[in-house]
């Protein structure tokens, strides 16, 4: 793997999912969303972070999955 997959986010979180049971998973990435939109805030404030997390609700939410 080359060293900008390495450090990639989807490479990262890929191989986080890996080192987990399958049904650890699920809970693993809505602690990784917390910690997400907590860091959010704290870079960029308030009003970036809801605007990221509105985002991608509003993007599940138009797959058809609340």
């Amino acid at each position: 793997m080359s060293e900008a997959a390495e450090d990639d986010a989807a490479g990262i979180v890929a191989r986080a999912l890996s080192r987990r049971r399958p049904a650890a998973r699920p809970q693993f990435l809505r602690e990784l969303l917390a910690h997400a939109a907590a860091g959010l805030v704290v870079i960029e404030g308030d009003r970036a972070a809801c605007e990221a997390v509105y985002r991608l609700a509003d993007a599940v939410a138009i797959r058809g999955r609340p």
